[in-house]
């Protein structure tokens, strides 16, 4: 009966229905039962039979099987065993049947399999040939006989044990589980692959120049080359050193980009005339951005300065860290080198070795006050920043004598300088509070004469320099703004700039529209391909889409 026992437990793991009703115990106490009684109803029916059948003319009842009947005749032991073997599976398929019947299966093939080999079980037992050659007889047991019933019954009992190991799985809650955690352990393995090879090809997307913005560049240093005379350089105009002006500071090697953000500070301004914008980009898009600026003028009379990057001849290795650090052989290996370790799908690892970190373009914003040295506030604008409000009352708040002005992007135990910073190296952790609360780039006010007296550049570079080898923290301007503005940073009202729509999608249209200043944050920027079609157009309504090279270079606007 051990079979039978084995067979009762697996079926009591056929779904979380019998687990409502019975306990675990009741229902191994009940196993038992079950096939205690169907084992004793197979014996005391055999016996019964046995009994009518060895009635003599005399009347006189004898057993005729006694224990040395079987002692002397080796093949009734065999014929025993082969009946009890044939029991035990008849018990076993009937408990199946019946735990199948009591959890309810709707699988009435299923039930009547059971039910039928259960019954072609007991059929080959009474089937009258064996019964009157094996069971019945007086005499030895006819071999051939018993070799013709071994083989019927060998053959059942493996169909049995077929059927039962194929419904097992039904029974068995253990083995549904491990292979519903399998599943989904694999789906998962999936899953994960498809996120980072999507966020790798993002990540390829978003740091590539798109063929849009690279054949925009080409016009105009076509137009450039092709027109000489009528892009001579200008006289300094007085407007760009005048204090009393409104000056904002954008760095960036984009020319559509510089548009837009120039575009949105005009038509949002109350008096455009006012306001002067000072662009620095690199030698490759110096004379690409001043065709542009020279073919579609600023509207309502706005200042443009436009330099390149090497104009600036004290920012030196010699006194930058950026440029110091950018010709150092491990950088040089970290950034260019092409190794098999180099080699990554990681998009983290991948971000952290764009040269972008190190560019000179990107660090310019510590150098503002030697930038501009006759100008007391500045605001400064990322080039995926779109401006929908005047931004004039930015210059009356005052700063408290804090240099940097900026909006506070921390909420929960999210965007700390735990997030930035490297809290095991000892110089960070005691200079540093984890939980102190991080702000953002992208539009920052800076009151250049408190950034003179606190020497905030000294700070930068002394920061700079101490994580040449990275272990202060990973890479970018955010990381060395913490540690240089830590205590001079003034935090601003959250409707002065929203950020993240090249990244977060559910960002609500009303914080948007409360917002004076939007930023693209993120991998998705509205100019390419992968922008999210849920803000774009909040971008590309100050596109000049009358300029024909824009036109030409097809911008899919």
């Amino acid at each position: 009966m051990a079979v039978a026992v084995r067979g009762g437990r697996v079926g009591s793991g056929g779904g979380s229905v019998i687990r409502s009703f019975f306990s675990y115990k009741i229902f191994v106490s009940a196993m038992f039962t079950l096939l205690f009684l169907a084992t004793l109803s197979v014996l005391l029916s055999s016996h019964q039979s046995h009994n009518d059948a060895v009635m003599d003319t005399t009347g006189n009842t004898h057993v005729r099987r006694t224990f040395l009947a079987w002692q002397s005749d080796p093949l009734k032991t065999r014929l025993d065993m082969i009946y009890n073997q044939a029991n035990n599976h008849i018990a076993l398929v009937n408990a199946y049947a019946t735990y199948a019947r009591k959890l309810k299966l709707e699988i009435s093939k299923q039930l009547k399999m059971f039910d039928d080999l259960a019954s072609n079980f007991s059929d080959l037992q009474l089937r009258q040939t064996y019964r009157a050659a094996l069971f019945e007889a007086n005499g030895p047991v006819d071999e051939d006989v018993l070799r013709q019933f071994e083989k019927e019954v060998k053959d059942k009992v493996k169909i049995a044990r077929l059927m039962i190991a194929e419904s097992k799985e039904s029974y068995d809650n253990q083995l549904k589980i491990q292979k519903l955690k399998d599943t989904i352990f694999a789906v998962n393995e999936l899953l994960l692959k498809a996120k980072k090879n999507g966020a790798f090809a993002s990540s390829i997307a978003a740091k590539s120049t798109p063929k849009s913005l690279h054949c925009l560049a080409m016009r105009l240093m076509e137009e450039r080359i092709a027109h000489p005379e009528k892009y001579v350089d200008d006289e300094p105009k007085p407007e760009f050193e005048d204090p009393t002006l409104y000056h904002y500071a954008l760095f960036s090697d984009n020319v559509i980009a510089i548009s837009v953000v120039v575009n949105s500070v005009v038509k949002n301004a109350e008096e455009p005339y006012k306001h002067v914008f000072h662009i620095v980009t690199d030698r490759m898009n110096f004379a690409a951005t001043k065709v542009w600026f020279k073919m579609r003028p600023i509207q309502g009379g706005a200042h443009i300065e436009i330099k390149a990057v090497d104009n600036f001849k004290f920012l030196s290795a010699s006194y930058a860290p950026v440029l110091k650090q950018i010709k150092s052989t491990n950088l040089q290996k970290f950034y260019f080198e092409t190794r098999a370790e180099n080699t990554t799908k990681d998009v983290n690892s991948m971000k952290f070795r764009n040269p972008k970190y190190l560019s000179m373009l990107n660090h310019l914003r510590f150098y503002l006050p030697e930038l501009y040295p006759n100008l007391q506030k500045i605001l400064f604008l990322d080039d995926d920043v779109v401006v929908q409000k005047d931004l004039t009352a930015l210059w009356k708040i005052d700063m408290d004598g804090k240099v940097n002005g900026a909006v506070n992007t921390c909420f929960g135990s999210f965007h700390r300088f735990s997030e930035y910073l490297n809290f095991s190296h000892p110089l960070i952790k005691e200079k540093f509070n984890p939980r102190a609360c991080a702000w953002a780039f992208g539009m920052n006010m800076f009151d250049l004469d408190a950034w003179r007296l606190e020497k905030s550049t000294d700070q930068y570079h002394y920061w700079q320099n101490l994580n040449e080898d990275r272990t202060l923290w990973k890479m970018g301007t955010l990381p060395a703004g913490l540690v240089t503005f830590y205590s001079t940073t003034k935090s601003l009202d959250k409707a002065w700039h929203v950020q993240g729509l090249g990244i977060n999608p559910s960002i609500s249209m009303e914080e948007i529209d409360k917002a004076a200043v939007i930023h693209f944050s993120g991998d998705m920027k509205p100019w390419l391909d992968i922008a999210m079609n849920r803000y774009k157009h909040l971008w590309t309504k100050y596109v000049d889409n009358e300029m024909e090279f824009v036109q030409m270079c097809n911008f899919g606007m």
